[in-house]
């Protein structure tokens, strides 16, 4: 009853693109200066804004399909090449980086919405969910969405232990890593769009 393979490849996905070492030294920067319970409580926020957007977008995504007239092959091909720019985004060290604001809550934004729930994690949320034929692909889907969020929130819950242990080196060198991975799957993902297209031509 559970596909590791459809998981595992929803999960690596979801991970080079919201890059849970990557977030850390933003998710510090945005709430520095606040107590360690309210850092906790803003790490919590931020991975509940994350899913409620990914959920979403994962049990809607076939409605907002139909209604913008837009095909499986033409979301995969876009989805490709948003993949492609966040890729690049990691590989150069592009990635910005916002300010902290005090009189906004940056748990739901800019943290949770687009920082981690941006374009690249919800395109790819959508054609997981569509490709995913019968109850334990779609279980295997959602346990992969799940997992993710659940890495997301011990990474930022104890960002400051992290920092500790893998340096800024170790989180540069691991940004580095998902960038190239991802970029691999960017590069597959608008082939098989391709491919898709031609054979329905």
């Amino acid at each position: 009853m559970f596909d590791f393979a459809v998981f595992g490849s929803l999960f690596l996905t979801l991970f080079v693109i919201m890059d849970p070492p990557g977030i850390t030294p933003i998710f510090l920067a945005l709430t520095s200066g606040r107590p360690a319970k309210v850092q906790r409580r803003m790490a919590w926020q931020a991975v509940c804004v994350a899913f409620g957007v990914i959920a979403v977008f994962g049990l809607c995504g076939q409605q907002i399909l139909n209604y913008l007239h837009v095909s499986v092959p033409a979301l995969m091909i876009a989805g490709g090449l948003l993949l492609l720019l966040i890729a690049l985004d990691l590989l150069t060290g592009k990635m910005d980086e916002p300010k902290q604001t005090k009189d906004v809550n940056v748990a739901l934004v800019p943290l949770g919405m687009p920082l981690l729930a941006g374009p690249g994690a919800i395109v790819s949320v959508i054609l997981a969910v569509q490709k995913a034929d019968g109850p334990t692909a779609q279980v295997s889907v959602w346990a992969a969405i799940v997992a993710m969020h659940v890495v997301l929130w011990i990474t930022m819950r104890y960002s400051l232990v992290i920092i500790r242990v893998i340096k800024d080196g170790g989180v540069v060198l691991v940004t580095r890593l998902a960038g190239m991975m991802l970029s691999a799957i960017a590069v597959q993902q608008i082939i098989n769009g391709v491919l898709q297209v031609v054979r329905g031509a």
